[in-house]
This record gives C-alpha cells, sequence and structure tokens, in this order.
C-alpha cells in the first residue's frame, strides 16, 4: 500500500490522502535512496509537461525577432476581436504558446508559423512572447498555419478560399493544400473557383465578410468575372459610402450595386402628342423601328379616325411626293 500511495503522488496536484513519512535515514542509503531521487525526477518532469505542448520546450522570445508567415491566412483585422484578445493577455497572461521556425534565410530570427494575433498583442504590451520553436519544411509550415487558425477560430469562406489561391500560386500540390484546409477535393475545386475569378484586390477591400458563405461567393463569383462587372466593382470600391461600412456590408454593397446594373433598362419612350388649335383632338404617337402607332383621343374620335384610315391611300402618295422632292 505505501509503493502505491508513493507513485500516486507523482501526478496528483496535492496530497489529497495521508501520506506516509519516511523514517529517520530511511531513504538515504542504497536502492530506497536511488528510488526516491527517480520519483523526484519523474514529478520534476510530469510538472514541466503540463507546461508545454506535448514533445516541444516553451521559450520566450523578443516579437521585434518575428516576421509574418510566408502566405497569409486571413484578410484584414477584426479590431474587436483583437482588442478583446489583448486584454485577456494583458491580465491573464499568455496561456498557449505560439509556434515559429528559425527563419529560413536570416540567422538569429524567427517566422511565425501560427499566433500572429498573440505575436502582436506581446509587442504592443512590450512583453516577451512565448513560442516553441520548431523547425519544419515549407510545406509542413502551412499545414500546421492552416489546421491550427481553421480550429481556433473558424475562418471565413473568403478567407479559407484566397489561403487555397495563394498556396496555389506557391505551387503547393492540391493534397498538401487540402490537408492544410482540412477539406476534400471537391471543396477544394469550388473554393478556387471563386478565389480563381475574385481578385485580390477586390476580395482585400471587401474584408472577411464572416456571415457571407460559400454560395453568394459563389454566384459573385460567376458575376465578376464578365469585365464590364468587373470594373463595376472596382468604381464601387471608390465610393465614399464603401469604406465607411463594415466588411459584410461591404459584400451587400457590391452585390446590390451589380444586381442593379443587371437589370435591363428601360427603352426611352418615343411617344409624342399633338393637339388640334381648339384643343377638340388629341393624338398621341408612338414609334421605334418598323412599328408606329397613333392613338385618337376626342369624343369624335372615332370618325376622325375613320376619316383618316379612308384617306390613307392620299397620304401616302404625298408622302412619296415628299420624299422625292
Amino acid at each position: 500500500m505505501a509503493r502505491k500511495n508513493v507513485f500516486a503522488n507523482i501526478t496528483s496536484p496535492s496530497n489529497e490522502g495521508t501520506e506516509r513519512k519516511a523514517t529517520p535515514g530511511y531513504a538515504t542509503h542504497g536502492a530506497s535512496r536511488s528510488m526516491i531521487s527517480s520519483l523526484s525526477e519523474l514529478r520534476e518532469k510530469v510538472t514541466r509537461a503540463e507546461q508545454q505542448v506535448p514533445g516541444e520546450t516553451i521559450i520566450e522570445l523578443d516579437p521585434e525577432l518575428l516576421e509574418s508567415s510566408f502566405v497569409s491566412d486571413r484578410i484584414g483585422v477584426d479590431d474587436i476581436a483583437y482588442t478583446e484578445l489583448l486584454e485577456a493577455i494583458r491580465e491573464r497572461g499568455q496561456d498557449t504558446p505560439i509556434q515559429v521556425r528559425p527563419h529560413p534565410t536570416t540567422d538569429g530570427r524567427y517566422q511565425i508559423v501560427f499566433g500572429h494575433r498573440r505575436a502582436r498583442v506581446a509587442k504592443d504590451l512590450g512583453r516577451p512572447v512565448r513560442a516553441v520553436v520548431k523547425a519544419i519544411s515549407d510545406a509542413d509550415h502551412v499545414i500546421a498555419q492552416g489546421q491550427e487558425n481553421s480550429a481556433r477560430e473558424n475562418l471565413s469562406f473568403i478567407e479559407r478560399a484566397m489561403f487555397a489561391q495563394r498556396l496555389v500560386e506557391l505551387f503547393y500540390e492540391r493534397a498538401t493544400i487540402q490537408t492544410a484546409l482540412s477539406v476534400d477535393a471537391p471543396m477544394l475545386t469550388r473554393m478556387l473557383s471563386v478565389s480563381g475569378r475574385v481578385p485580390a484586390e477586390i476580395a482585400n477591400a471587401v474584408g472577411a465578410a464572416k456571415s457571407v458563405g460559400r454560395d453568394r461567393w459563389t454566384e459573385f463569383a460567376q458575376q465578376i468575372e464578365r469585365p464590364t462587372t468587373l470594373e463595376l466593382a472596382r468604381t464601387l470600391l471608390n465610393e465614399p459610402a464603401f469604406s465607411s461600412l463594415a466588411s459584410d456590408a461591404r459584400f451587400e454593397f457590391l452585390a446590390k450595386g451589380i444586381r442593379k446594373a443587371a437589370k435591363p433598362s428601360k427603352r426611352p419612350s418615343n411617344a409624342c402628342e399633338w393637339c388640334a388649335d381648339d384643343s377638340s383632338v388629341r393624338a398621341e404617337f408612338k414609334g421605334s423601328g418598323k412599328s408606329y402607332s397613333i392613338a385618337l383621343k376626342a369624343n369624335d374620335a372615332g370618325r376622325f379616325g375613320r376619316f383618316i384610315a379612308e384617306n390613307l391611300g392620299r397620304f401616302h402618295q404625298e408622302f412619296l411626293k415628299s420624299t422625292e422632292t
């Protein structure tokens, strides 16, 4: 029973039971002394393991030594969310370390794999940032970055789609991109069908648009690939009202402007009127192309209309003579 209590105390946060005290001189020599020493080391290792990412050592780094990832997976900055994070770290400290890797080209510097906002908070607060340093390849970098950020905070559809597009442009294989985003091949194809048609300048101007899903972005992408619509969208970006809106509202602003422009415009009316000197008869004329109509408005419109019909032959001959001259 004594041995059982000794091992139970190794991982227990506090000694809840009655601990048997060693008698004087009991653990001062021989096998007993070696056992107690080994158990003490094990206890220290368990304590350290609880404070670090499995398999990695957490160290403190100067934020000035950090550089951003070589590929961005976010669009814009959520000021409200960042302020909440800053206040939380100010009060409680940085609970979760970021991950960095030794900079691939500059000695003594590091490249952030994930945790950009936590690194920015540490810099703004004038504190060192707690980080795990791990030498990894570019491919493992983007996989870790994509999976960590997707798990920590759901990125919007357009953020994920544009991240995938950037990885394609960096010549990463689709299997790597699928792993980074935790999506299957059909979903990746849908993402790229949007990001391949929506220019980065427009996506960045709109922002994350958290509430806008795949279907609406797909419809927008189909419209924006028309040159006239793309030019219209670029014009709308410069409207003062656009820049004053939140991200979701910016998308709505562009979508509404495009829908309005797509509606067929009403043909201008070619109608004109004639009125007799005594105002007893009014006539309205409408004509476009090969069609022309006359509408008579008067008490005796019927009789006047029949008179015109009976004299159409004469009117036509006069018309021909006038064109000849």
